[in-house]
């Protein structure tokens, strides 16, 4: 009769306690999924609203310093960043709006590649209602330039335009992530279902009504 020594037998019971690593794994990666889509959301939203804001800025410059430069993106009457630019509210804080979407969208993507590291699990609370508090000015500042620049200027930047499409999709879905996790409280938790058909939905309904004012504005309503 074969006997088993206390090691081998430490050794034998050990071995269960190794199977749910893997399961672990598997939980915390579930987790993984929607981090790695606001990741991804944000890493291409940041990117492309940073080079929206730098081409913003380098026009505002050359502008600055040739008043009969055209920048690229005035093509007619409508669509004329020049008017945009040379606007009040293209200074609205004293300084050139880009300067905003510079440091903004560079913290945008920054938090989109944590999230993709799947670092993302690590961060606290308050960090997220941070970027909640972050994304909410811009899409809360860009509602308002759209309104002055459909309404009042009566022109279209494209650049500009840019960054209107990108700081609403990224407020809605760190938005949909925050309330999913139930930093808006436990009811809201519930009532949001996760997934990418809230943000994607609300995003796409916004940006919907933005192109038919643009187009009204463009056509010369």
């Amino acid at each position: 009769m074969t006997t088993v020594s206390p090691k081998a037998a430490g050794d034998a019971g050990s071995v269960p306690d190794t199977v749910p690593e893997p399961a672990s794994s598997g939980t915390a990666a579930g987790t993984v999924p929607g981090q790695r889509l606001l990741g991804w959301v944000l890493t291409v939203c940041g990117s492309v609203g940073l080079v929206a804001a730098f081409v913003l800025m380098v026009e505002k410059l050359r502008l600055l310093t040739n008043p009969f430069y055209v920048p690229s993106c005035s093509l007619s009457e409508a669509v004329n960043c020049t008017a945009v630019m040379q606007s009040d509210q293209a200074t609205v804080f004293g300084f050139p709006n880009p300067l905003l979407g510079l440091a903004g969208f560079a913290v945008v993507v920054t938090v989109g590649v944590v999230l993709l590291t799947g670092a993302g699990r690590e961060l606290p609370g308050w960090f997220w209602l941070g970027l909640q508090a972050g994304v909410t000015f811009g899409v809360v500042f860009v509602t308002w330039l759209m309104t002055q620049t459909l309404f009042s200027i009566r022109a279209i930047c494209p650049y500009c335009v840019v960054v209107w499409v990108v700081t609403i999709i990224a407020f809605c879905f760190v938005t949909a992530a925050n309330a999913v996790a139930g930093r808006f409280g436990a009811g809201l938790a519930r009532a949001v279902p996760a997934g990418v058909v809230v943000p994607a939905g609300v995003a796409a309904i916004w940006l919907v009504t933005i192109g038919v004012l643009s187009v009204a504005v463009a056509s010369g309503w």
